[in-house]
């Protein structure tokens, strides 16, 4: 076989539901796959044509435009690299429900379906007549069952995954825009202050002290990444804000599901919700201070209220998004109230809910930043006001920058939590979705 054969049987390998397909289907697979390329704005398929191939997106990305009356409320989604779509070829004679446009060069394997259900279905029954075990139904059919094949997967083939993602990844222009982005920001940092010297950056510090400071093992103002006190502001900071977002989504999702579910409660509560929320943070700073004994309180009682609004709101809205046809259908098997709320009104409202806690956990930043400049002793919203109090500029943008990159895993940490939990709502949108 030839490496660029070799090649494409990894990437079908890899795509879903090929990746527990039997060895002798993935080589038949590679050999028969064509590739093809498309260009930024030119369409895969239209919606309306006939279902005849599946596709493998091999670089670039594909955006699935959902049209026609039954794709009211549907969202486009955008297919990325070893991710397969088009699987009516699979299913049904039906014609494409959305139109597949790249949204930049790229290059896709095109694979018959009726070739693959062919190849598939002769592969089982010579393996079934030399008695080798493999699954007694159609490819077709074995379809629905992706999401349990994605739950026995073991933790080799995902690092395999992984590793052909993050390689995809570097292929693609995104690293190195972000990089480009950096240098940008930097360079003109680096620029505006100290070659340029512009009037409004004179007491600004520049690029150079603050990397010497930081990296200093004897800084001028005491806080390099060599001392102590500085992983004591980031873990009081990281402290609080654990405390606090966990709080905030221990009682926002309840609430939020309640105000999108039940119209009594939503009547009695909401408008006390909505006469609350606009109020901000640093408003509530006196009555905090007053309300609650000690300096910690008033902190985590301050970060947790902005916290809480955003995912509340959130869950709630994930919550009235739900197409009703669910909760007909559920009453119409005769489901009780509780057997609706489990499996019809959580599942449905998470993707809005993980919405819902990405911005909690940065208006929970917001927050803390705000309640440690104020009643702190400790974190970096303390270490910020104090080194602008005392002059020590240097220190002050240390501590904005390493908000930013404690801000920005925190919230990747929430993303990947997301991404995790509702795996299955992103594997049924590819298979049906995509029809």
């Amino acid at each position: 076989m030839s490496d660029t054969a070799l090649s494409i049987r990894e990437i079908i390998a890899h795509s879903a539901p090929f990746d527990h397909l039997p060895d002798a289907v993935l080589d038949r697979l590679a050999a028969e796959a064509e590739e093809i390329s498309v260009a930024a704005g030119e369409a895969v398929y239209e919606s309306g044509t006939a279902s005849d191939d599946i596709y493998v997106l091999r670089e670039g990305m594909v955006r699935l435009e959902p049209s026609g009356p039954a794709s009211a409320g549907a969202s486009s989604r955008d297919i990325r690299p070893s991710d397969a779509f088009g699987w009516t070829a699979l299913s049904s004679s039906a014609a494409r429900r959305e139109r597949a446009v790249a949204t930049m060069p790229s290059r896709l394997l095109l694979i018959s379906g009726t070739r693959f259900i062919a190849i598939s279905e002769s592969v089982r029954a010579a393996q079934t007549k030399q008695e080798v075990d493999v699954p007694a139904a159609p490819l077709a059919t074995l379809l629905p069952e992706t999401d349990t094949f994605r739950r026995q997967q073991n933790v080799s083939d995902s690092l395999d995954i992984f590793a052909f993602r993050v390689a995809q990844w570097f292929k693609s222009p995104k690293p190195y825009l972000l990089l480009l982005g950096y240098a940008l920001f930097l360079g003109s940092w680096y620029l505006a202050v100290q070659v340029w010297k512009l009037p409004r950056f004179a007491q600004m510090p520049g690029l150079t002290d603050v990397v010497q400071e930081w990296t200093s093992r004897n800084p001028v103002y005491g806080v390099s990444i060599f001392t102590p006190v500085y992983y004591e502001h980031i873990f009081v900071s990281l402290r609080r804000i654990a405390v606090a977002f966990t709080c905030a989504t221990l009682i926002g999702v309840p609430v939020g599901l309640f105000l999108g579910w039940s119209k009594t409660f939503k009547d009695y509560v909401f408008p006390l919700f909505e006469l609350l929320r606009p109020i901000p943070p640093l408003a509530w700073v006196p009555l905090a201070i007053v309300m609650l004994p000690g300096s910690e309180l008033p902190v985590l009682y301050l970060t947790f209220l902005a916290s809480f609004f955003a995912t509340a709101l959130n869950t709630m809205l994930g919550v009235r998004s739900i197409d009703p046809t669910y909760f007909q259908a559920a009453n119409c098997l005769g489901a009780s109230r509780a057997q609706v709320f489990w499996h019809v009104v959580v599942p449905g409202s998470m993707p809005f809910i993980f919405t819902g806690l990405q911005i909690s956990m940065g208006v929970a930043w917001f927050s803390l930043v705000a309640a440690e400049m104020v009643s702190g002793q400790f974190g970096l919203g303390y270490l910020i006001n104090t080194s602008y109090t005392t002059v020590q500029y240097p220190t002050m943008v240390i501590a904005m920058l390493t908000l930013g990159i404690v801000g920005y895993a925190s919230s990747a940490l929430v993303r990947l939590a997301g991404n995790w939990l509702m795996s299955w709502r992103t594997r049924q949108l590819a298979l049906d979705g995509a029809r």
